[in-house]
């Protein structure tokens, strides 16, 4: 499939006959599975997937690619093209009735936004294969006391098992992009893993400790807590941000959610268009 990128998409469509096969054997699809790719493209991982296993959803929102995808999917499979942002996307619609796969060669412009869109849907997925740039990876998979551990670090970890699988040259990529890529895998953790009484207020906790990241978190979080809320969860009120781990971020939002503590309605507003803006803390 020929098809000139825009750079205004953050477009960079895979090549590599070798990157393409070991995404194949990361995702290891099987007979029923519920494929839903992200951002299909030129078609590159979209085309040996349907091949194989002969049934796939794509997501795409560049409207040059819609008819050369419908060529692709008439020629090898059963292939339901959405023509949207996937922003704008339920994706538990597409569940109907079994949880989704989801695969994607992200766009580096919107990446982690389409991150916190698939976090809002994780009771319908099952599993996701994304690749994306290689320091937003070392951000999603860093631990406390990293320099790159932050909020995109906790919000991901809460609820998923973040596994980097491995590195992507830019070689792989027309036209190669200036840095390094790597596909990682994120699994939603059970139930019992991740005890989030309130979503919500998880959201705005960790929001708020690292929007200033130099500020110890009595000061950070002072609007909504205090000292003996932090030490009453073994957050040491003199720690920063990066230095605590994601467990302590969970009993803090569930303590004060049990105890009726919220941020203010501007706070609230504010984190919520800052997580369908893309910001990438």
């Amino acid at each position: 499939m020929s098809h000139q990128t825009k750079k205004s998409l953050g477009q960079h469509f895979l090549h590599s006959p070798g990157i393409i096969d070991k995404i194949l054997l990361a995702i290891a699809p099987m007979l029923g599975d519920r494929l839903v790719e992200i951002g299909p493209g030129a078609g590159a991982i979209t085309a040996p997937l349907l091949a194989k296993h002969g049934q796939l959803t794509v997501i795409e929102f560049d409207r040059d690619l819609i008819q050369p995808l419908r060529e692709l999917g008439g020629r090898l499979g059963d292939l339901q093209i959405i023509h949207a942002d996937v922003l704008n996307v339920d994706l538990c619609v597409l569940a109907s009735d079994q949880p989704i796969r989801l695969i994607g060669n992200l766009p580096y412009n919107i990446s982690t936004p389409i991150l916190f869109h698939a976090l809002s849907h994780l009771k319908c997925i099952r599993d996701m294969h994304f690749m994306l740039q290689k320091e937003v990876v070392d951000r999603m998979a860093a631990g406390p006391g990293s320099k790159v551990y932050g909020r995109l670090s906790v919000m991901l970890q809460a609820r998923c098992r973040v596994e980097p699988l491995f590195i992507v040259p830019p070689g792989a990529f027309q036209p190669p992009p200036k840095v390094d890529s790597a596909v990682v895998r994120l699994l939603p953790r059970a139930p019992h893993e991740c005890v989030i009484d309130d979503s919500r207020s998880f959201s705005q906790i960790v929001r708020a400790a690292f929007a200033q990241r130099r500020k110890t978190l009595r000061n950070a979080l002072s609007d909504v807590c205090n000292e003996a809320d932090l030490r009453a969860v073994d957050i040491d009120p003199g720690a920063r941000a990066e230095t605590v781990a994601v467990a302590r971020y969970i009993a803090l939002a569930n303590r004060l959610h049990a105890e009726g503590k919220a941020l203010s309605l501007d706070t609230l507003a504010q984190d919520d268009q800052h997580e369908r803006g893309g910001g990438t803390t």
